[in-house]
């Protein structure tokens, strides 16, 4: 059992009845019109207002993450929206739970190898990165585990998102070891393979989000919340333009065509 504390507090936040105070900033007359959805973000988790070049880099974190088409966490969130259109917070749920180590959630994955390649005490200390990389997917391969970050089902040979973040974080003087480490993976990668292996966008956050030092097991938050605002937009399509029924529908017909009565009688 923890330890009972003696106090419970909270460094985020307070309120009292004229007052509502958000980091030690006066929500109101500090916070809005002053900062904007990802700043905010920032803010919650680090504790303070990002400078310029770290909003404009957590940012574009951000935007990326919040929309990717008809993914399974849409399809998801569309199909409990059409079980039960009384509780929209529901279906996004039931969306967000889908954002694990395959989607969205890689990017805690690469985050977690990265860090275990160069721990940050090591990081900007001229490491022999090549010698890291070399190392780390040695051992990814001889433990029969994917690299995190490379690869993707549609984006080849190259992720379109990658190329951008990188070079919106080395404009804004955040790239270091971290985003050269996992391009050197890449590299490795691929040689020791034979594959083509892009640096996803996932993989790429990951390396950012250890350039910033994020703790790791906090990464894939970030996901969570720019992809949820992602599913609002889909759960309000999905009212004007509905595809879930048809999704169901379809599954059902289709499975009856290939396995039902009548396709038994036609296979004998």
């Amino acid at each position: 059992m923890p330890k009972r504390i003696d106090t419970i507090t909270s460094a985020i936040g307070w309120s009292t009845p004229d007052k509502i105070q958000v980091h030690g900033l006066d929500l109101p007359s500090q916070i809005l019109g002053h900062i904007n959805l990802g700043d905010m973000a920032f803010m919650q988790v680090t504790g303070r207002k990002p400078t310029e070049q770290e909003s404009n880099v957590f940012n574009a974190i951000a935007v990326t993450l919040v929309e990717h088409g008809i993914t399974p966490s849409a399809m998801v969130a569309r199909l409990t929206y059409m079980g039960a259109p009384e509780s929209l917070q529901a279906a996004v749920a039931a969306g967000l739970c889908g954002l694990g180590t395959v989607f969205v959630g890689s990017m805690e994955g690469a985050s977690k190898m990265l860090y275990a390649a160069l721990p940050p005490e090591q990081a900007g200390k001229g490491a022999d990165l090549a010698a890291i990389a070399k190392q780390t997917v040695a051992e990814h391969r001889a433990a029969r585990k994917i690299v995190s970050g490379l690869g993707h089902p549609v984006h080849k040979p190259v992720d379109p998102r990658t190329p951008r973040l990188f070079d919106i974080a080395a404009e804004n003087g955040m790239s270091g070891d971290y985003v050269a480490l996992i391009q050197l993976i890449q590299k490795e990668a691929e040689a020791a393979s034979g594959k083509t292996l892009p640096i996803n966008a996932t993989g790429a956050i990951g390396a950012i989000c250890c350039e910033f030092g994020f703790p790791e097991e906090i990464i894939r938050g970030f996901g969570v919340m720019s992809r949820a605002i992602g599913l609002v937009g889909h759960i309000l399509e999905e009212t004007r333009n509905p595809m879930a029924f048809e999704l169901w529908q379809r599954t059902e017909e289709e499975i009856l065509a290939t396995c039902g009565p009548d396709a038994a009688a036609a296979s004998t």
